[in-house]
C-alpha cells in the first residue's frame, strides 16, 4: 500500500515536473520573441506651438525589423501616416524617417484645429504604440460682434461699452482711455472687465476708448471706440459790462460749448460783424467741443460804443451771450474846493461860471488840492492858480492824451471845472466889480449919517 501512494506520488509528481518544465520552455520562448521585438527609444515630446508656426513629433523605435511604423489622429481615429507615405489629405502634413530609427511627423502652418493627441504605433501583435500631445496657442483677436462700434448719444443718457476678444488661452481684456486720461471720470485709468457702462454720461465722458485684449502670446491687439456725445450750445461771459476810451484798442471774449460744433459769430444791431479795417473775430478751438471768441476792435469810434452779441448754433439749438460796451472819457480835471466867493449877491457872471463847468480836462493830484490852498486848477493850455484874492498865480500846465486812473477816494475830492478860455477873465471881472460895489454901498451909508 505504502509502495503504490508512492508509486503515485511519484507519478504526481513527474507530471508536475513536465508541466513546470513546459511552462518554463514557453517563458524562454517568449523572452526571446520580445527581445526580438521593436521598442520605443524615448517618449513623444507634448508640443507647444504658436499659431501659423510648424509642428515637429518625434517617435524614436529601437529594432523595427520589418514591421511597419504608422502615425494616427487619435481624437478622431484618423490614420495620418504609414512609413515614409502620407495617407491624409491634408498637404500641410509631411514624414520622414531619419538616422535609422526616428519617424518624424511635420505640421506646417499649424491651425488651431491641429490641436490634440498624436499617436505613434508599431503593427506588432498585439501592437506597440505611444502618444504626445500638440497643443496649438493663438493670440488674441478681438471679435467685431459683439464689440461696440463707435458711439453717438445725447448727454445724459446710458451708455455700455463691450468688447469680446478670442484666443488660447482665453484672453484677459482691459478697457483704457486714450490719453490715460481718467476711465468713467474716476480715478482708475483702466478698467479690467469686458463690458463697463457709463450712467448719465456728459461731454467729459466724450473721447476715444481703446479695448485692450492679451493673453500672453503675442502680438497682443486693441480695437478703438469713439464715444461721441451731443449737446445743445451753452455760453460763459466774464465780463458783461466793459468800458473803453475813444480810439482805444477793445477785445471782447465770449467761451462757449456746443456738439455738434457749432457756427460762431457775432452781431451788432442785428448785423453780424465780419473781418474789416475796424473789426477783427477770431476763434480758437480748446478741444473738439469748446470754443473761445473773441472781437477785437482795433479804434474805437463814438458808434462803436453799444451792446454786442456772441451767437452760437448747431443742430441742437441756439443760444446767446450779450456784452455792453461804454465810453470812459479819456481825460477830466478836478477840484477839491470850490472858488471863494463873496455873500453880497449872486451877479450875473457869477451865474455863469457856474453853467460852463464841464466834465473835461485832466486829473490832478490830491496834494494840488489840499483844503488849505483855497486854489482850483484851470484848464487852459497854460493854467494858473487862481487865489482867493483874485491874485494868479502862474504854472504851466498840459493835457494827457490818456489821462490817469484815480481812485473812488480821489474822485470824491476832485470837482469839475470849466474849460473855456474866457474863464479867467470873467473871474476877475467879478471881483473888482464885487470890490467896487462895496465901496460904493460904504460911501452911500457913510454920506446918509452925515446928513443926519
Amino acid at each position: 500500500m505504502l509502495l503504490l501512494n508512492r508509486s503515485l506520488a511519484k507519478g504526481q509528481g513527474g507530471q508536475d515536473d513536465r508541466n513546470t518544465d513546459s511552462i518554463q520552455i514557453e517563458e524562454s520562448n517568449s523572452y526571446i520573441l520580445d527581445k526580438d521585438l521593436p521598442k520605443f527609444g524615448e517618449p513623444i515630446q507634448n508640443l507647444t506651438v504658436p499659431l501659423g508656426r510648424e509642428a515637429v513629433l518625434t517617435c524614436v523605435i529601437n529594432n523595427l525589423q520589418t514591421y511597419k511604423v504608422a502615425w494616427l489622429r487619435v481624437d478622431t481615429q484618423t490614420i495620418l501616416t504609414i512609413q515614409t507615405h502620407v495617407i491624409t489629405k491634408n498637404h500641410r502634413m509631411a514624414v520622414a524617417h531619419v538616422e535609422g530609427r526616428a519617424w518624424v511627423l511635420r505640421i506646417r502652418d499649424v491651425k488651431e484645429s491641429d490641436k490634440g493627441w498624436y499617436m505613434c504605433q508599431v503593427n506588432t501583435d498585439p501592437m506597440r504604440n505611444q502618444i504626445g500631445y500638440l497643443n496649438v496657442v493663438v493670440p488674441p483677436n478681438i471679435l467685431d460682434y459683439p464689440t461696440s462700434t463707435d458711439m453717438v448719444v445725447r448727454e445724459g443718457s446710458n451708455v455700455t461699452l463691450k468688447c469680446a476678444a478670442s484666443g488660447s488661452p482665453t484672453p484677459s481684456i482691459i478697457w483704457r482711455r486714450e490719453g490715460n486720461e481718467p476711465i468713467n471720470t474716476g480715478a482708475a485709468t483702466s478698467l479690467n472687465s469686458s463690458t463697463f457702462s457709463i450712467s448719465r454720461v456728459n461731454r467729459l465722458h466724450m473721447g476715444a476708448y481703446l479695448c485692450i485684449a492679451s493673453n500672453g502670446i503675442p502680438p497682443s491687439v486693441s480695437k478703438r471706440v469713439m464715444l461721441i456725445v451731443h449737446f445743445p450750445p451753452m455760453i460763459w461771459i466774464q465780463d458783461q459790462l466793459v468800458g473803453a476810451a475813444l480810439r482805444q484798442r477793445l477785445t471782447l471774449e465770449c467761451q462757449s460749448e456746443a456738439y455738434p460744433r457749432s457756427i460762431n459769430y457775432w452781431m451788432k444791431n442785428e448785423t453780424i460783424i465780419t473781418q474789416g479795417k475796424r473789426f477783427e473775430p477770431s476763434i480758437k478751438e480748446i478741444n473738439s467741443y469748446k470754443v473761445v471768441m473773441k472781437l477785437t476792435i482795433k479804434e474805437i469810434d463814438i458808434a462803436d460804443f453799444g451792446t454786442y452779441k456772441c451767437v452760437v448754433k448747431n443742430s441742437l439749438g441756439e443760444t446767446d451771450g450779450t456784452i455792453k460796451v461804454y465810453h470812459i472819457p479819456s481825460t477830466t480835471v478836478m477840484a477839491t474846493s470850490p472858488p471863494a466867493t463873496t455873500t453880497v449877491a449872486t451877479t450875473t457872471a457869477e451865474s455863469t461860471y457856474r453853467k460852463t463847468y464841464k466834465i473835461k480836462g485832466h486829473h490832478q493830484s490830491i496834494d494840488d488840492f489840499s483844503g488849505s490852498s483855497n486854489k482850483i486848477l484851470g484848464t487852459g493850455e497854460s493854467s494858473e492858480l487862481w487865489n482867493v484874492d483874485g491874485t494868479i498865480e502862474g504854472r504851466d500846465h498840459r493835457y494827457r492824451e490818456n489821462g490817469a486812473s484815480f481812485s473812488d477816494d480821489q474822485r470824491e475830492k476832485e470837482a469839475f471845472i470849466d474849460t473855456e478860455s474866457n474863464s479867467r477873465g470873467i473871474m476877475h471881472d467879478t471881483t473888482i466889480r464885487n470890490t467896487h460895489l462895496i465901496a460904493v454901498c460904504y460911501i452911500a451909508v457913510a454920506t446918509a449919517l452925515t446928513f443926519r
